[in-house]
């Protein structure tokens, strides 16, 4: 054949060989088009399992148990992974119509990462541990009063003193820690389990090992694919943490594709990276605001010099200049988040800033600047001037809005004197105290309006979080009515009519929303979270996290 073939050229003119090499060229080329459409119509590209990501984080975990974890971000994050909220185990949560019990039915089949059975006789036993003080679970609080009775393997019933509207929300998010490891352990030793650090647990991912140095410092913590997961397995089939002392290191890191993701940073931060990034800008329900303590200086009882603060703060300013742009960060004007149900933009359609609205309203009210132009007024015999101190915990942008607000209130003849405090120690040095005149500090929110704890006068004090030590019967009615309410539309009024009480009365002035940002390798795919609740929400969605995809044939085709 192949004889025969150079036989054939042989005998060509150079005319007649270049016509048949490109006609043979362009049947190649066309058979390569008809095969590679034929594969395109008859296959789809989906992700393809395997590969590891790899999380950069400063610091080091400590307590990776879902009932005694405190406010670490870091724990938290991998508790995510390794722990799964009823929300996933569960096939039904149904309240009852007098919204005093709740009854949660199990999937079928669940299992622990252990392969071991999980059931109600865990749940129970998660909710009797919470509810035993000697666990100290920062969770008490949350599940004091509610009776829990297991029904069978796959249910049980909590039963509330009240109605609670937003009970479910507790249940979704309760993730469940095991009998079979921990029912053989006193309460009181909870916290000195190795299982802290080796968990045993129900989430997408399972603990496999970590690496420390000889100083004890963590380095590595590696998770991999749970196959007992409730529900998508995820496509990565490792998920590593990698663990450094310094934000530098971290960036340094993924410079080097040492790292494929890090959270938590200042925008500003991104200068420092050299390769290519996804810069993701999540909103979460909080926000940071200036919160006055009306007892400890006789100017901020007067609800005009409150109103003349507020609509002397330039917020768009203010986050501009410390976060750079809208995206990073967004204007807050009141205890609702915007991605919270009731949430009414309408009500905060005046409260607009004004420099002169502010100088009217204090010169209205009889504060005469004096002469170093700081205002001032007699109350009996003795002068008061309008000049605060404003506890500041010593975190960059927090100092950075102290210095911008201090300029801004300057400028209607208000003096304040930020005090910076160390926020480690700031929880037992001012809050527990409350001795501060104004406090610039932030809440975090629930997914859900109940914004009980940091307005209702009975949380005035420590452990309560009512910072501004605010008392108004009227809002303490409206907020019970909130939590009572099971109905949306009659709770939207309830809502409405909270926001426009506090916009009123000016307990605080809120600020500014930062977003949390998240760095992902560009190579990353399937991340979709945009509005989480907390932090660690970003990784709601990892079972749909890639890198590489494959073609498989379509059936029925």
């Amino acid at each position: 054949m192949f004889t025969r073939l150079r036989q054939l050229l042989a005998s060509c003119t150079p005319l007649e060989r270049r016509i048949l090499f490109a006609s043979a060229a362009l049947l190649a080329f066309a058979s390569a088009g008809i095969i590679a459409r034929y594969i395109a119509l008859r296959t789809a590209l989906l992700p393809a399992s395997g590969d590891v990501y790899v999380e950069g984080v400063v610091g080091q975990p400590a307590l990776l148990n879902p009932i005694l974890a405190g406010a670490s971000d870091i724990d938290r994050d991998i508790i995510a992974l390794l722990f799964s909220g009823l929300a996933l185990l569960s096939e039904n949560i149904a309240p009852s119509e007098n919204g005093r019990v709740f009854t949660v039915t199990l999937k079928k089949d669940l299992r622990w990462s252990d392969g071991e059975p999980l059931t109600t006789d865990d749940i129970l036993f998660t909710l009797e541990t919470i509810q035993d003080i000697a666990a100290r679970s920062p969770l008490f609080p949350t599940w004091q009063g509610v009776v829990a009775e297991r029904l069978s393997e796959r249910e049980m019933k909590f039963t509330l003193k009240t109605p609670y509207a937003f009970f479910a929300d507790n249940l979704r998010d309760l993730r469940v820690i095991p009998r079979h490891i921990f029912g053989a352990i006193p309460s009181l030793n909870l916290r000195l389990s190795a299982y802290n650090l080796q968990p045993i647990g129900s989430g997408p991912y399972a603990f496999s090992n970590f690496e420390k140095r000889k100083d004890g410092f963590i380095t590595d913590y590696v998770l991999t694919a749970n196959p007992y997961f409730a529900s998508t397995t995820p496509y990565l089939t490792e998920f590593r943490f990698k663990f450094f002392s310094s934000p530098a290191e971290v960036l340094g890191a993924f410079n080097r594709f040492a790292v494929t993701g890090f959270g938590g940073f200042n925008a500003r931060d991104l200068n420092a990276l050299t390769v290519g990034d996804d810069a993701h800008y999540l909103e979460v329900p909080r926000y940071y605001a200036v919160f006055i303590n009306q007892g400890l200086h006789p100017a901020l009882k007067e609800r005009e010099v409150r109103e003349a603060l507020a609509r002397a703060t330039d917020r768009a300013r203010i986050v501009a200049t410390v976060f750079g742009g809208a995206h990073r960060a967004s204007a807050a004007f009141g205890p609702i988040a915007p991605t919270i149900e009731g949430y009414d933009e309408s009500v905060y359609a005046d409260d607009r800033f004004s420099t002169t609205t502010a100088a009217a309203l204090l010169e209205k009210a009889g504060w005469k600047p004096g002469s170093d132009g700081v205002r001032a007024k007699n109350f009996g015999r003795s002068p008061v001037r309008l000049a605060f101190d404003m506890v500041v915990p010593e975190i960059p942008f927090l100092v950075q809005a102290a210095e911008l607000i201090k300029a801004q209130w300057a400028d209607i003849g208000v003096s304040v004197t930020p005090l910076l405090a160390n926020p480690a120690d700031i929880n037992a040095s001012v809050l527990k105290t409350r001795n501060y005149q104004l406090l610039l500090f932030g809440n975090i929110l629930n997914g859900n309006p109940d914004v009980f704890a940091f307005w209702h006068s009975s949380e005035r004090f420590s452990p309560g979080f009512n910072l501004a030590v605010y008392e108004s019967k009227p809002v303490d009615a409206l907020l019970e009515s909130i939590r009572k309410d099971f109905a949306p539309s009659s709770r939207a009024k309830t809502i409405r009519k909270l926001q426009e009480l506090l916009l009123n009365d000016r307990p605080a002035i809120f600020l500014f929303n930062p977003s949390y940002l998240y760095v992902t390798s560009k190579q990353l795919k399937g991340f979709s979270a945009a509005n989480i609740v907390t932090p660690a929400n970003r990784f709601d969605d990892v079972t749909s996290w890639y890198f590489r995809t494959k073609r498989v044939w379509k059936t029925g085709v």
